[in-house]
């Protein structure tokens, strides 16, 4: 018997639970790149980035190509661009929330402590 789909989102999600790996995933929505391209944007150390793009080409989110003497990463599911604009858009929703909390607990009267 096959992993309940329920398990796969929450293992999907995981892989997406690093920054380094979301920000390669936003990068590469953009446009395909090379290594040294990906380190110029990507404040991290090189080891590090081919650790991060290992786990996500073991996910099949990218892909590598040799072109000349570099490796080339790209995007191999383009609905990723629509998680990211999706994931873009609840946080403006959450924030948008948060900060109209934030506004009427900064306006609501104090209540005075009881002794």
């Amino acid at each position: 018997m096959g992993v309940p789909l329920y398990q796969a989102k929450a293992e999907f999600f995981k892989t997406l639970g690093h920054p380094a790996r979301i920000r390669i995933l936003e990068l590469l929505a953009e446009r395909d790149h090379a290594v040294h391209e990906l380190l110029d944007q990507i404040d991290i150390e090189p080891s590090n980035l081919s650790q991060q793009l290992a786990v996500l080409r073991r996910t099949s989110l990218v892909s590598s190509r040799r072109s000349g003497n570099e490796v080339v990463y790209s995007v191999s599911v383009p609905e990723v661009r629509d998680l990211l604009l999706a994931a873009r858009s609840i946080l403006s929703g959450v924030l948008a929330v948060q900060g109209e909390l934030e506004s009427e607990l900064a306006g609501a009267p104090v209540p005075s402590a009881v002794s």
